[in-house]
């Protein structure tokens, strides 16, 4: 599968870039896909939610009033779950929600979310470049010149570049990642998947 190379000004460089068969063309496996997003959203979860139950809440050492005489419900404690400010039953306490994924697993649900993109007409190859200072008007010329502009879209980078990160990353809709660490669902999660030229290698190194 062969994409044409684009300018940041919009025009085609006059080269093109091989995408591997193997990568980029093969059937895609839903299933693995699916469990691969799973897993990188269970990830994020710090697992932190916590509410006192009732051994837990402050005060309610004695009982509050005398078993008979009121004509109300008998009462223990005011930390009882069903009185205002008391215990919560069976409420959330801090846990570990990671999920583990094969490495066979991932490169295949990587390879599909891949696969995926290129059969939408969804990836877009764009030359190597750099800014000398943050700009975020040139990033936003770039994406109008492209005709991207105001699609959810990734750019992957060969490697951290700190100019082009800047200019970016206070654009709605626009996410600017190193190729190698983009996940399943980085990859998933867009309309347009923009690659440097030489990012492609990066983001083929993966698999081998």
């Amino acid at each position: 599968m062969k994409l044409d190379v684009y300018k940041i000004d919009g025009s085609q460089e006059g080269s093109s870039v091989e995408l591997s068969d193997d990568i980029f063309a093969i059937e895609p496996n839903d299933h693995v896909v699916y469990l691969a997003v799973k897993a990188y959203l269970a990830n994020q979860r710090q697992g932190t939610h916590k509410t006192k139950e009732r051994s837990e809440v402050r005060g309610g050492g004695r009982k509050p009033f005398s078993q008979k005489g009121r004509g109300s419900a008998r009462a223990g404690t005011i930390r009882s779950p069903i009185w205002i400010g008391g215990g919560t039953i069976f409420g959330p306490k801090p846990r570990n929600y990671r999920q583990k994924l094969n490495k066979k697993v991932s490169k295949l649900a990587r390879k599909s979310a891949l696969s995926h993109k290129a059969l939408a007409n969804q990836i877009m190859i764009v030359e190597d470049f750099n800014y000398d200072s943050p700009k975020t008007t040139d990033f936003v010329k770039m994406l109008d010149a492209l005709k991207i502009a105001g699609k959810k879209t990734l750019l992957l980078t060969t490697d951290h570049q700190e100019n082009v990160y800047k200019s970016g990353r206070n654009i709605d809709r626009v996410f600017i990642l190193e190729a190698e660490k983009a996940s399943t669902y980085d990859l998933l999660n867009n309309q347009v998947l923009v690659v440097q030229k030489s990012a492609v290698d990066k983001l083929v190194s993966v698999f081998n």
